[in-house]
């Protein structure tokens, strides 16, 4: 269950648009890092609240163009919109985890709502851009999650019963725990990086 393809892979920036896409990621991890630190539960509410913005908002503009040009969308919407939902359910399993307080709500609603209108304009101008940027994040999640999980076997967060949620989602064991659920959702983000620099290659 554990492996997959390159849970650490990095794509190389190319160009100018891949740099900043690199820079505009880091610059988020940074701030992420310093306000959640090693609550990794807590971070991942407020994170995938983020995290199923992009796949929706693409979808939606791959949707609008696909009808515009009335032309195939070669697979991209579904694909994308799957992304958006598969990110939710990241999202519902942690707040069964973490139950998240009042503050990180609020929190929630602000970040989501500057996200959303920023991620839209990006890819109006610049799709490409946008799935790089996408990509980045979640190399970036790989690399959290991965920190969840070896925290997890050391010790340092309990490694509790995964939530029936989670269990029923990823036809996880009955008796799977925290471990079991963070490894699910790694190969997901895993499979969302690959996707998105594969979507920005494809418009290179």
């Amino acid at each position: 269950m554990e492996a997959f393809s390159q849970p650490a892979k990095h794509h190389p920036p190319v160009g100018i648009s891949d740099r900043l896409a690199l820079a505009f990621t880091k610059f988020l991890r940074f701030f992420a890092d310093v306000f959640f630190a090693k609550r990794y539960g807590h971070r991942a509410v407020v994170l995938e609240t983020i995290a199923g913005v992009p796949g929706m908002v693409a979808g939606t503009l791959q949707h609008l163009r696909a009808l515009r040009r009335m032309e195939s969308d070669n697979g991209w919407i579904q694909t994308l919109l799957d992304e958006a939902e598969n990110e939710r359910m990241h999202l519902m399993t942690f707040v069964h985890i973490s139950n998240p307080s009042k503050f990180e709500r609020f929190l929630i609603l602000i970040a989501q709502g500057i996200f959303y209108n920023f991620f839209f304009l990006v890819y109006l101008f610049s799709p490409r851009t946008a799935h790089r940027i996408v990509g980045y994040f979640e190399e970036e999640a790989v690399l959290s999650y991965t920190e969840y999980l070896a925290d997890i076997d050391n010790g340092v967060c309990e490694n509790v019963v995964a939530p029936q949620i989670a269990i029923e989602y990823w036809n996880l064991a009955p008796d799977a725990r925290l471990r079991d659920v963070v490894l699910a959702v790694r190969n997901d983000e895993a499979h969302h990086r690959d996707v998105n620099h594969q979507f920005s290659d494809d418009l290179s």
